[in-house]
């Protein structure tokens, strides 16, 4: 799904050049939980941006399904953006003073989804991101926080992408409620699904099958989790 080629990215700031990634390569096949893992300054943060084709490297190639984003015009860009890849941020990003279906609804009206499908599409990637059927018709400002990062998870789902890009998703939670939407990750991948999780925490990459561990702009590790914990009911 994932081919990374030698990927160098340099940024210009008047004559001071900064590489922020430095011949990375590596493959992420459909099906796979990878994290990447790294401190602040790493690269990790131009690689996220890199994947979900937010930005293009300097030098190098990043195929998506066989694609060069090099290659593809703005619409193009955007078009995988908004069909092939589901975005979950640390913030949530959900609309305060709108319900839990709307929110989720929302990326089906941008793809011109049929209007009598989409409620039902939003209900069914709501119950597969695990949040209560109850909540449906809360606003999202009356959740808690792993109720609205769930919904955010739906919101990823409900066009069906082929990958999950997830940016430091349990970062405003607390321990307990990052758990629950770790296992949530867990059973999505155990459900087929393509995720790559960036994160600067090893407790949470250890959640992944496959841990890809950068510093300073270059891979220093690239291997299977140490071990993947066992999945429980989630609850709340």
């Amino acid at each position: 799904m994932i081919e990374v080629k030698n990927i160098t990215k340099i940024y210009k700031h008047d004559e001071i050049e900064t590489k922020a990634l430095k011949d990375v390569s590596f493959i992420v096949k459909e099906g796979e939980f990878v994290a990447i893992i790294g401190p602040s300054g790493s690269g990790k943060s131009t690689l996220m941006h890199i994947l979900g084709c937010l930005d293009t490297p300097t030098s190098g190639q990043y195929l998506f399904e066989g694609k060069d984003i090099a290659n593809l015009s703005d619409n193009e860009l955007a078009d995988i953006r908004k069909k092939k890849i589901g975005f979950v941020f640390q913030t949530f990003n959900l609309l305060p003073r709108t319900t839990v279906i709307r929110n989720v609804v929302l990326p089906l009206i941008y793809a011109n989804s049929p209007r009598e499908k989409r409620e039902e599409i939003a209900k069914k990637a709501l119950l597969n991101a695990g949040l209560e059927e109850t909540r449906f018709y809360h606003l999202s400002n009356q959740l808690s926080g792993g109720q609205m990062q769930r919904v955010a998870i739906a919101r990823a789902l409900v066009n069906n992408p082929s990958l999950i890009l997830a940016d430091e998703p349990t970062g405003n939670l607390d321990s307990k409620t990052g758990d629950i939407v770790l296992k949530t990750f867990q059973e999505l991948n155990r459900q087929g699904q393509t995720i790559v999780l960036i994160t600067h925490e090893r407790y949470i990459a250890e959640r992944a099958k496959r841990i890809i561990s950068i510093k300073d702009g270059e891979i220093i590790e690239d291997a299977l989790a140490a071990y993947s914990q066992a999945m429980k009911p989630i609850k709340e």
